[in-house]
């Protein structure tokens, strides 16, 4: 009898324990799984920071969509936010974090699809002591230029200015973000291609030692290797979903788990690592790229 009242104290103690342990941990599973799966030994050289497709969703939505960028921005101390938007500084998803959420009243640096306007370097430095450049061009204009195809036309005005700054900045890590993708996908091909008009500025990418591209969706794909070139998408509600199936040619699709979230990315001394987090919090894909452009699932 003594021997059994023991084991039962013993159980009580344990179930309370556990009880204990879930009750102080109610609230707080997102923090747990994100340290988990994202920080993965992070350290305080590191720098984070958001990108995000923007544009116009129901207000239930973005609202959710909002708070997890807030609660993930406040945990890992982003320190910016790029906005893939054809809006520009009207951006409704921009305004309403801006405006609404403490943790996201940060910089946002958007796209626009404007003509004539939108292209701009911002230089972040790192805890590390690097710089990262973050090139935002205005896609709708470079488009329409591409798109004449003949070498003797002159280069816009923006493409000069990406060659002048990418030749005259001496950075350890460089961005470029665009709206559009540059890729193309037409129906019953099993493969992503990349749109010939930009090849020019992808061999501006190759010259200048760009190492990713960031931009929204294009057809299937969350990313693309060319080269040395990441080519990195972020996804709305609007695209269309797929099985998730890998295609060929180093390319990844997106599952319908993965639409409407948004990346978190991590800027390291070696490495930029970059994690999407979907609409479920969870952290469904993850990304590296070393100097030099190589890329590593």
């Amino acid at each position: 009898m003594e021997k059994t009242s023991w084991v039962c104290t013993l159980v009580t103690q344990v179930c309370l324990c556990l009880a204990l342990y879930g009750a102080l941990n109610i609230g707080m599973p997102q923090r747990s799984v994100y340290s988990t799966a994202i920080r993965g030994g992070g350290r305080p050289l590191d720098l984070y920071f958001i990108s995000v497709r923007g544009g116009s969703r129901p207000l239930q939505q973005q609202t959710h969509l909002l708070k997890q960028m807030e609660k993930v921005a406040r945990i890992y101390g982003a320190k910016f936010v790029v906005n893939i938007s054809e809006l520009g500084e009207d951006d409704p998803l921009m305004q309403n974090g801006t405006l609404h959420f403490p943790s996201l009243k940060v910089p946002w640096y958007s796209t626009s699809t404007s003509k004539g306007k939108g292209y701009f370097l911002k230089q972040i430095a790192t805890p590390s002591g690097q710089i990262l450049d973050i090139i935002v061009l205005e896609t709708s204009s470079l488009q329409d230029h591409l798109h004449m195809g003949r070498p003797s036309i002159p280069k816009s005005n923006q493409l000069q200015w990406l060659t002048r700054v990418l030749g005259v900045t001496d950075s350890n890590w460089r961005i470029v973000v665009g709206f559009h993708s540059p890729e193309i996908c037409e129906e019953h091909k099993e493969q992503m291609e990349t749109n010939d008009v930009y090849e020019p500025l992808h061999h501006i990418f190759l010259r200048f030692g760009v190492n990713a591209y960031l931009s929204k969706q294009g057809c299937s794909s969350h990313y693309t290797r060319k080269g040395s070139i990441a080519y990195i998408t972020n996804p709305d509600p609007t695209d269309r979903p797929t099985n998730g199936a890998p295609s060929v040619n180093g390319s990844s699709t997106f599952p319908k788990c993965m639409h409407d979230g948004f990346l978190l990315h991590r800027v390291s001394p070696l490495e930029i690592a970059s994690y999407f987090i979907n609409s479920a919090s969870e952290v469904v894909y993850r990304s590296t790229i070393h100097q030099g452009g190589k890329e590593i699932m």
